[in-house]
């Protein structure tokens, strides 16, 4: 299976980029590019696409704006220069979002949270099992099987782990991306949790460790989707 790719960005050099990464993953098809947002949405009401690279500043028409126009018909990954939009894109949903400039194994770590079957492409990060938190002025190990959930708190959050709790400078749109994504879920604007240490769940909420944490609503459907395997 091929996913159906299409590019949005203003700038040339951007678009160049990305031309050649999805030329370098054999499951990637190109099928079109676009210079400003407004052309897509004609040609979305024609054409099937999985997957839009979309920027997030261009004239007339924002990525932002686009992704709420077209809401969740098709998968997007932000690109773009600015990370104060991060938190924004991730609230759409988006499968990732990539910080210009971004190497081609970024870009697979994008691509890998699409669909499993991305993992066996040949230069493919290696996985790995655990991640490094500066904590007190030292780089604190956190392994994945112990992280249980993360919490925001402004510019800070606090860790919970099996053993531990720790309360560092990091932001959770930053965190996120350095988490495995078949395992690690964003389900609030102030939550990030381990899917595989929850216990017991609603519509409203997870249990973890006898913790009820919120769901929220723009993360709800698909969180749910994800618990009952659909």
């Amino acid at each position: 299976m091929k996913f159906r790719c299409i590019i949005v960005d203003d700038e040339q050099t951007a678009r160049n980029i990305l031309k050649k990464y999805i030329c370098d993953v054999s499951n990637l098809e190109l099928i079109a590019e676009f210079k400003n947002a407004l052309e897509v949405l004609d040609y979305l009401q024609n054409n099937p696409v999985d997957l839009i690279f979309l920027d997030i500043e261009m004239p007339k028409l924002s990525g932002l704006n686009l992704a709420k126009i077209i809401e969740n018909r098709v998968k997007i990954v932000f690109t773009t220069a600015h990370r104060e939009f991060a938190l924004e894109g991730f609230e759409l949903s988006a499968v990732d979002y990539l910080l210009k400039p971004f190497s081609f194994d970024r870009f697979l770590k994008a691509i890998h949270k699409i669909t499993p079957q991305f993992s066996n492409i040949i230069g493919s990060p290696a996985a790995v099992d655990h991640i490094f938190i500066k904590s007190d002025k030292k780089m604190v190990k956190i392994n994945f099987s112990e992280l249980l959930y993360i919490e925001g708190l402004s510019n800070y959050v606090k860790i919970h782990t099996i053993e531990d709790t720790l309360v560092v400078y990091e932001k959770m749109s930053d965190l996120i991306l350095r988490l495995p994504s078949q395992s690690f879920m964003r389900i609030h604007k102030s939550y990030i949790v381990n899917t595989e240490k929850i216990k017991t769940y609603t519509k409203e909420y997870v249990e973890i460790k006898k913790m009820h944490i919120p769901i929220s609503l723009t993360y709800k459907n698909t969180l749910l989707s994800f618990l009952s395997g659909s």
